[in-house]
């Protein structure tokens, strides 16, 4: 919530705050009770702790997301001594193609860690509590109203708030320079290597081929990224595989009445709308350091832009909290539509053991198909062309849908939060280390240029803007010849000044 409060704002975050006091009461007496997956299983003691490390671990993994992304551009020297764990971690980022990398891994963290946390706080079928009345039951615990508001505002959106606007103080920190690493480490096992076949069909398809920061591949290393690529997308193909068979033969959890193909339509579009809004968010945080001029000429990416970071720029956490609610109302459906349940007496899926039936019925597959088709892939296009995802008229209507929904205030909490822990832990405003990009630029402190086209393209002044793609490799290899040529450009236009 802005810091100049009206008593609305002020009425929206104490109902809200109520609501997700009750809900924190309900998940944990759920979890006392032995009413939740784990608690049941195992121990209510080891759920306790499972979903708090989980929560824990999720705001670093969303807050470091929108700092590594929203630093990229800067001049990462300006901050070496001022922080030197958000400098080691933008060193990381900041080589070679490692951002996609972090990307890629990042977002299956998501996953797995809102998994154990909906294993350990969900409630298991026909949990009751204390005696309290159906219609609680049903809104608050049926409809996951409960864990979406405990996920969202404690999890997610109160740390990406305070990484919109504090990236450095919030990264700078052991924390977050190991779950960078967990993430490079998932992107190497391959599992998620198919949203590279999708971002490279992208490019083609828009004629714009992706680039990368790197050198061309040895034999070996080509191999082995061909290799990882197609065992992932075997992965996905048998993900997708279940999915369509579950759908079809009435074997998930989807509601009654509801026609199998109605559902499959509806489950690919709100696919496409989670991937938009994943795009988005990565498109934003790229163009949030960079000057104003260089944020696009189309009419709808300068509306884009304007809306997004007019007056304090607080519309971009607001963005931030709309964008989550959005993403995880969609992902719930989702998930009526891809959990497997299996009606009384009924065969497996492709008559599979008992054991791979029982890993069907987590809805882990669905999930992991949602998260290569409807998000990172997305998140990677949007990193080569944020530009792009900025001119689409699209994106200004979920950015206006995703900004009413922070102002119904259901989300006020995350901002309430994320003020307790701003005071706590005395974030700063990034300007205050390394001033606004247009002071950057003014000054000549050494911002690099954001990705405006396909890939990660070299921006030069003068004539070295239009160089062939194999200067621009050599430009990105050796600094020396990119100081030579600007040198150049410099003595050409102060003798034609001259």
């Amino acid at each position: 919530m802005p810091a100049a409060s009206s008593p609305l704002d002020i009425f929206r975050a104490i109902y809200a705050s109520i609501l997700l006091a009750f809900s924190i009461v309900l998940i944990m007496g759920l979890i006392a009770n032995r009413q939740t997956r784990l608690s049941d299983e195992i121990h209510p003691a080891f759920a306790y702790v499972m979903i708090w490390v989980a929560i824990g671990w999720l705001t670093m993994i969303e807050g470091g997301q929108g700092s590594l992304v929203g630093l990229e551009p800067v001049n990462k020297e300006l901050y070496k001594d001022s922080h030197p764990l958000a400098y080691k971690c933008t060193s990381i980022t900041n080589t070679g193609d490692n951002l996609d990398r972090y990307l890629l891994g990042r977002q299956l963290m998501v996953v797995i860690v809102v998994f154990c946390v909906n294993m350990s706080g969900g409630p298991i079928g026909g949990a009751t509590l204390w005696g309290l009345p159906d219609w609680i039951i049903n809104i608050f615990m049926e409809t996951g109203l409960a864990m979406i508001l405990f996920t969202c505002n404690i999890g997610q959106l109160q740390s990406q708030v305070n990484a919109s606007l504090h990236m450095l103080d919030y990264l700078d920190n052991y924390f977050g320079l190991f779950t960078l690493w967990v993430a490079m480490a998932i992107e190497f096992s391959g599992l998620l290597h198919a949203s590279y076949l999708i971002q490279m069909l992208v490019g083609i398809m828009a004629g714009k081929p992706i680039e990368s920061k790197e050198a061309p591949r040895s034999a070996g290393a080509n191999l082995f990224f061909w290799a990882r690529c197609m065992f992932s997308l075997a992965v996905l193909c048998f993900c997708l595989a279940v999915t369509v068979q579950a759908l079809f033969t009435g074997q998930t959890t989807m509601w009654e009445g509801v026609p199998s193909i109605v559902a499959f339509i509806i489950f690919l579009v709100l696919m496409s709308v989670v991937g938009m809004l994943e795009g988005m968010q990565i498109a934003f945080f790229a163009v949030a350091k960079i000057p104003a001029s260089e944020r696009g000429e189309s009419a709808w990416a300068l509306k884009t832009c304007h809306l997004l970071f007019r007056g304090e720029g607080n519309n971009l956490p607001g963005f931030m909290i709309g964008r989550q609610l959005t993403v995880v109302s969609c992902m719930f459906f989702v998930a009526r539509v891809t959990s497997v349940k299996l009606k009384e007496g009924g065969d497996n899926i492709f008559d599979s053991p008992d054991g791979l039936q029982e890993l069907y019925n987590t809805g882990l597959l669905g999930a992991l198909f949602l998260t290569i088709v409807g998000s990172i892939s997305w998140q990677l296009v949007a990193s080569a062309f944020p530009i792009a995802f900025l001119s689409n008229p699209l994106t200004y209507v979920l950015l206006r849908f995703a900004l009413f929904l922070e102002a119904t205030g259901l989300c006020a909490p995350a901002w309430v939060i994320a003020a307790t822990h701003k005071k706590i832990a005395g974030f700063q405003r990034d300007e205050v280390y390394i001033g606004t990009a247009e002071e950057r630029a003014k000054n000549d402190m050494g911002d690099g240029d954001a990705p405006l086209g396909a890939g990660h393209m070299v921006k030069l002044p003068g004539f070295a803007d239009n160089a062939p793609k194999s200067l621009k490799k050599l430009l990105k290899k050796d600094p020396s010849v990119a100081q030579y040529i600007n040198s150049v450009v410099d003595d050409v236009e102060n003798n034609s000044q001259n």
